[in-house]
């Protein structure tokens, strides 16, 4: 099996978490090791499965049918990290203005995407992937 169908969802989620990392601590004007986790610029969850599709698409051509089944999947990810998370998020919002005189149960209120995140994520995945095509065949 080729190696590169397996880095490159790693090395997406590397990139994407770096990336998400720095663009924190930026904001932060801090080293932001809180921030990290569910939600923010960009996208893991996005970066991953688009760059899964991607690097079928390049090694493979837009004719393998894996690739429909990556595609398929990368809209479950991206739908449920714009959609679904965002609901858990105000819930918690909700749960923790309701329960604000116990400051030591404070549910995380930062879950899900915006779509510009989930964008940033879909780029990231597809440079990840075209870097990881790029650089396999030169080794």
């Amino acid at each position: 099996m080729d190696i590169s169908y397996i880095v490159t969802p790693f090395f997406a989620w590397f990139v994407a978490g770096c990336s998400k990392f720095l663009i924190n601590t930026i904001k932060a004007r801090r080293l932001a090791f809180d921030l990290i986790g569910y939600g923010g610029m960009p996208s893991n969850h996005s970066s991953i499965v688009s760059s899964a599709a991607a690097i079928i698409a390049f090694k493979e051509g837009l004719q393998e049918p894996a690739l429909v089944v990556a595609i398929a999947l990368a809209f479950i990810v991206m739908l449920d990290a714009n959609s679904l998370r965002q609901q858990v998020g105000k819930h918690a919002r909700a749960i923790n203005e309701l329960n604000s005189h116990n400051s030591k149960l404070k549910l995380r209120e930062r879950m899900g995407h915006s779509r510009i995140e989930i964008l940033a994520g879909i780029v990231t995945g597809i440079v990840s992937a075209w870097i990881i095509y790029a650089l396999h065949d030169l080794i």
